[in-house]
């Protein structure tokens, strides 16, 4: 069993890992953090959704095991009797299709999830028109819902929860921004930080997400992940849309209830030639996005937004993988005692109690009921073993 453990990044990976680090291995890790009150972090901008509409098994497995713990987490995550809420609710997602192509990756996927214990229906425009009276589906062939099991909760809640559990177990969170490594014979010995000081430990974990590239540079392994910034927008609207879930539209729209109002949002247009740039400021909201593309297709597929008011908007970071759009979780190659968990391209937030005691599991020698994390592995960058995701926007 590993005796110290370093984790490198307080979201909600790294939170996740010294919580299960802590609590089920008896672990107390330090964790560096350099943005203690997360203004930038992807758990804190995320808008936390869950659901097990994937096209590939590991990403299903580990949703629906986070979804058990989502489910549990004031049980899971009590400390000193006080129990987290995360006010999880559960209206399921609503893939959209408008081609046949498209209806054709609906069916090829349904049989895949529900194998592996999704509740997953097929529905006709004429099934969808009946049950969301509010939806226009003259244009559209199938939908793909969650009928159970999809939704959304509040993250920040959640990596707050995973931190306060991690502590009580007698992790350390410390402010400061990790620049490099001391090393040698292909172990890591310790972090070395900005304000001088040093982390000494016999395992560590990278899990700085968007920005995790720039570390492992350091161990002279190249991760392709990247800061890739998505807007989303709240608005109001005097339609009442029940039962509506999460729905993601054909044009690559998706909008969700979000309180007494709605948010929604979309992959970047292309701006000066550059679709999806690497770490644009987060405060640079494309307004004119929702004006010239979001408004439209909202009241198109739903007639009673067109009076709609926009109310506000934020941006964060999806911690792309540029190499297939998954989650990088597991021993970084090259190195004898560092892990990582980075790379999840929008999803990691669902998936982080999963990751998060699978992680810990192997960091620590020990086991975790979660599923194992071997398709996610980063040793797939260096062979070349591209595990693609297509459900990702």
């Amino acid at each position: 069993m590993q005796r110290s453990v370093v984790i490198v990044g307080g979201g909600v990976m790294g939170a996740a890992t010294a919580c299960f680090l802590a609590r089920d291995h008896g672990l107390k890790a330090t964790v560096i953090e350099r943005d203690p009150g997360y203004s930038r972090a992807s758990s804190a901008l995320s808008a936390s959704s869950i659901r097990q509409q994937f096209s590939q098994p590991v990403n299903i497995a580990l949703s629906l095991w986070s979804l058990g713990f989502l489910r549990r987490v004031g049980d899971e995550l009590a400390v000193a009797g006080e129990r987290p809420s995360l006010g999880l609710v559960e209206p399921g997602y609503l893939y959209l299709a408008g081609s046949e192509a498209g209806a054709a990756t609906l069916r090829q996927q349904q049989p895949l999830q529900r194998q592996q214990g999704a509740d997953i229906t097929l529905l006709t425009p004429a099934a969808m028109a009946r049950r969301f009276a509010w939806l226009h589906t003259a244009d559209l062939i199938a939908g793909s819902l969650g009928e159970s099991g999809e939704g959304w909760f509040d993250g920040p809640a959640l990596l707050q929860a995973f931190k306060r559990k991690a502590q009580a177990g007698g992790a350390r969170f410390v402010t400061a921004e990790a620049t490099g490594f001391d090393s040698h014979g292909g172990r890591v010995r310790a972090v070395r930080c900005s304000d001088g000081s040093a982390h000494a430990g016999d395992a560590f974990v990278l899990s700085t997400g968007a920005w995790s590239a720039t570390l492992a540079a350091r161990l002279g392994v190249d991760l392709p992940v990247a800061p890739k910034k998505r807007d989303v927008f709240v608005f109001d609207s005097p339609a009442s849309l029940p039962g509506c879930p999460l729905v993601i539209d054909p044009s690559g729209l998706w909008f969700r209830p979000e309180g007494r109002g709605f948010i929604c949002g979309a992959p970047p247009r292309c701006i000066d030639g550059v679709s999806d740039p690497d770490e644009p400021p987060l405060h640079a909201i494309d307004h004119a996005q929702f004006d010239e593309q979001l408004w439209p297709a909202l009241a198109h597929r739903v007639p009673g937004f067109e009076a709609l008011r926009l109310r506000s908007a934020w941006a964060g970071y999806y911690e792309m993988n540029g190499f297939d759009h998954n989650g990088l979780a597991g021993a970084l190659p090259g190195w004898d005692n560092v892990w990582t968990a980075c790379g999840f391209s929008g999803h990691g937030m669902q998936q982080a109690p999963a990751v998060g005691s699978a992680l810990a599991a192997q960091v620590a020698g020990g086991s975790s009921s979660a599923p194992p994390l071997d398709a996610l592995s980063p040793q797939r960058l260096l062979d070349g073993r591209p595990l693609i995701e297509a459900n990702i926007i």
